[in-house]
């Protein structure tokens, strides 16, 4: 029976007025119509909430494992088992959160919104004392690993709800995807900042390195010794200080970014569909890791994700001692992330005008001949700056596409599973269990495959056998890397023709909830 024969019918046994809908259900369907348009303010305060990952993560990324041998003198065998056990922890963490998550009630800050404003303060304090050097010398590895895994733990809670409200924001596509632009920039932007913040207040406090026999036999080669070798009178509290101030800055503006997603974005409650059964953990695992679209897309970047990780974490090592810029390190990171900052927009266009595919195969092979060009000719500061801008371009892409895809895999998910919601908390926690992993693998093994070199902890200069494998680290090991997972990418099944045939699917699934609410409405009024 059609949905106005039902409506006259009901209509003609309860003698009300011929008017198709009462004031308030139009009221609730044009509420409803207007739900999905975001002003730039809310994208804005929606996108700056996602600056304390990013932040966060690329003073770890780039600064942790150097701070490890050189500031805390941590041998490099119990460096890479911290960075590694701080990822794999997240093995347990991430998928538990979002399991949690998908499973919390709805409160009057929303849904995921709890999650962020309770584990915000607890993040800050572990973070801070990541970067403090204790005074004993025989408990600093159990310190560090204790501090990095709390941290990565509270980490997950405020960031597997904030992906998540990617899909509570908007119910319109378009809405999500430009948020996700918006969200891009800005996180790209906090790696600036971060990079910027550690880097530069770090960078003016070196640690001293300590010539060894290396340095003696070669104190003539210039390139080995580097340029400008660290010959400053500053001393190692002093770069243990900087270090613990650029944390302070970066733990203040963690605060302030959460609450300016708090006061700024108001997240939807799923009305119209039909809520499931609350899953178990292995169910969820299970229809997560069953979905053949999210595996192809997860493995994907899990793959490309690594390349970029392995290049982000040996890079400042790889600057201060193969191409020996120890003083210009930071300025070159700085020059990467605004690199990709600025290329943001453009990945945003292309996109939208040739496709996400085509966006992923062009944007992330784009780095792929400077990672090459990088340790074919002889050091050169220019060429390792622009280098740096072509990485950034690069890396504008890798950050992007993941983010602005995860979307259409769960619209995809619901056009095949009408009847199944609120699972979205799984898809994204998993997604980001996947992008840690592959963080904690690239660190670990790097300084694991350093420590097998031979490296010199606070030397100012490595044997040829660290050069070397820093060379595998930052470009061949990447390359095959990103090549692996472009393969992968040739079976990832959604398509713009597919991606726009689900967004007409479920707008037509949510104009007919709209309809069963609004009559439902008009049949509460009249009662």
């Amino acid at each position: 029976m059609a949905k106005g024969e039902g409506a006259e019918q009901y209509s003609a046994a309860t003698v009300l007025p011929t008017k198709p809908r009462s004031q308030d259900g139009l009221k609730i369907a044009k509420q409803r119509d207007d739900s999905g348009r975001l002003s730039v303010c809310r994208k804005l305060c929606y996108a700056i909430g996602g600056a304390p990952y990013q932040i966060t993560g690329s003073a770890l990324g780039f600064f942790l494992q150097i701070y490890l041998l050189d500031v805390a003198q941590l041998d490099p065998f119990y460096a890479s088992i911290i960075l590694f056990v701080g990822r794999a922890w997240d093995a347990v963490t991430d998928p538990t959160v979002g399991f949690l998550v998908s499973r919390s009630r709805w409160t009057r800050c929303g849904r995921m919104m709890p999650w962020i404003l309770i584990s915000t303060p607890f993040a800050v304090l572990t973070y801070f004392l990541i970067w403090y050097v204790p005074p004993v010398e025989q408990g600093k590895v159990l310190w560090y690993l204790v501090f990095y895994c709390l941290f990565q733990s509270l980490q997950t809670c405020f960031h597997v709800p904030y992906s998540a409200l990617t899909m509570f924001i908007s119910t319109d596509q378009k809405e999500r995807d430009s948020a996700t632009a918006y969200r891009m920039t800005v996180e790209v932007l906090g790696t600036v900042v971060g990079t910027a913040i550690q880097g530069q207040i770090v960078g003016g406090a070196i640690a001293p390195c300590l010539p060894g026999y290396l340095d003696v036999l070669d104190n003539s080669n210039s390139t080995l010794l580097g340029s400008d070798v660290n010959i400053s009178h500053i001393s190692l509290d002093e770069t243990k200080q900087a270090y613990l101030i650029a944390s302070g800055v970066i733990c203040a503006i963690y605060v302030l970014c959460a609450a300016v997603l708090f006061l700024g974005v108001r997240e939807q409650e799923e009305c119209g569909r039909l809520k499931t059964e609350p899953m178990s953990f292995f169910e969820g695992m299970r229809m997560v890791m069953g979905y053949g679209p999210y595996v192809k897309l997860v493995m994907g970047f899990l793959f490309t994700s690594l390349a970029f990780m392995l290049l982000e974490g040996n890079f400042a090592l790889f600057i201060t001692y193969t191409l020996g810029f120890r003083n210009d390190f930071q300025n070159i990171l700085l020059v990467i992330m605004l690199s990709g900052t600025l290329s943001i927009p453009f990945w945003q266009w292309f996109l939208t005008r040739f496709g996400k595919k085509t966006a992923v195969y062009i944007g992330i092979t784009w780095a792929v001949p400077f990672m090459i060009l990088i340790i074919c000719i002889e050091s050169s500061l220019i060429v390792a700056y622009v280098v740096s801008v072509a990485a950034g371009v690069s890396v504008a892409a890798a950050f992007l596409l993941p983010w602005s895809m995860l979307p259409d895999v769960v619209d995809d998910f619901k056009v095949k599973n009408p009847d199944s919601s609120g699972h979205e908390a799984i898809f994204y926690s998993f997604y980001v269990f996947f992008t840690k992993f592959a963080s904690g693998i690239s660190l670990g093994i790097s300084t694991l495959s350093l420590d097998f070199a031979g490296y010199v902890t606070r030397g100012c200069s490595q044997p040829d056998a660290v050069n070397l494998t820093l060379k595998v680290l930052v470009s061949a090991a990447p390359v095959v890397l990103i090549f692996l997972g472009l393969l992968i990418f040739k079976t990832y099944p959604i398509d713009e023709e597919r991606r726009q045939g689900n967004r007409k699917l479920l707008q037509e699934m949510r104009e007919g909830d709209q309809d069963s609410d609004t009559e439902s409405t008009e049949l509460g009024s009249v009662v």
